[in-house]
């Protein structure tokens, strides 16, 4: 169980977060959306280790793990994937992959982590993760990293940037095969209406706030009704 307590974070006096208070059982997938600015991409750094709160504290299993280094919290099973993937010259995919789960990976299991995010490991296996990569095949590295792991709670931080539509349908069968088969937590920044789809509850922010917390049937139509009713009204005057 993941539980934060008043968080609260402030950058040079302006305030980013505001007295968030969130209890997140296991088993739980949990998107959160919002405005630019809102705060989403702080909190799961917080939740990380990345950020430290200015105030409040964040418990994981009823430990109290806001001191905690984010190697440490990565040892409870609290991992990360990045809005926009770090470059490691020199590390190869199959080495950055075998890092992640903690034992030298064959070139079956390689291949096996990589098709999960739809590449394949004879173009990908020894290639180095560096600027010669595009930005949609570092942001699948670094998923199917993340997802190679003994994970307890996973945060991806709009795994959607710069992947193509074909794989952005793979990955949504990924997240929901993740869900049905593991008892951790999931946790989706996104803007994506087929993301928030899949999630048990979504988590509004605006203002560093949490403006609403609510059952995906609830708050998908708030959420996207303005959007709907938009291109509703454009396609109405097209067929007239």
């Amino acid at each position: 169980m993941l539980e934060l307590k008043n968080i609260c974070f402030e950058i040079n006096g302006k305030k980013i977060l505001n007295n968030i208070n969130l209890c997140i059982e296991d088993k739980s997938l949990i998107a959160f959306t919002g405005p630019n600015g809102s705060g989403k991409s702080t909190l799961m750094k917080i939740i990380m280790g990345i950020e430290t709160p200015t105030t409040g504290e964040v418990y994981w299993n009823g430990r109290n793990i806001t001191k905690l280094s984010i190697d440490e919290r990565a040892k409870l099973g609290i991992a990360f994937a990045f809005q926009s993937p770090i470059s490691f010259k020199g590390l190869t995919v199959a080495d950055m992959l075998s890092l992640a789960t903690g034992k030298k990976l064959n070139f079956c299991e390689v291949c096996d982590c990589l098709a999960s995010v739809g590449l394949c490991a004879k173009d990908y296996a020894n290639r180095e993760i560096d600027g010669a990569l595009s930005g949609g095949e570092s942001k699948r590295i670094e998923i199917a990293s993340v997802l190679a792991r003994k994970w307890q709670c996973v945060i991806f931080d709009e795994p959607e940037a710069g992947i193509d539509l074909w794989s952005f349908g793979k990955l949504i069968e990924v997240f929901k095969d993740l869900h049905t088969n593991n008892n951790g937590i999931m946790l989706i920044v996104s803007h994506q209406e087929k993301l928030l789809d899949i999630a048990d509850k979504i988590i509004i922010l605006g203002n560093g706030e949490i403006i609403k917390i609510g059952d995906k049937g609830d708050l998908l139509g708030q959420v996207f009704g303005v959007q709907r009713e938009c291109k509703k009204g454009i396609g109405e005057e097209n067929n007239g």
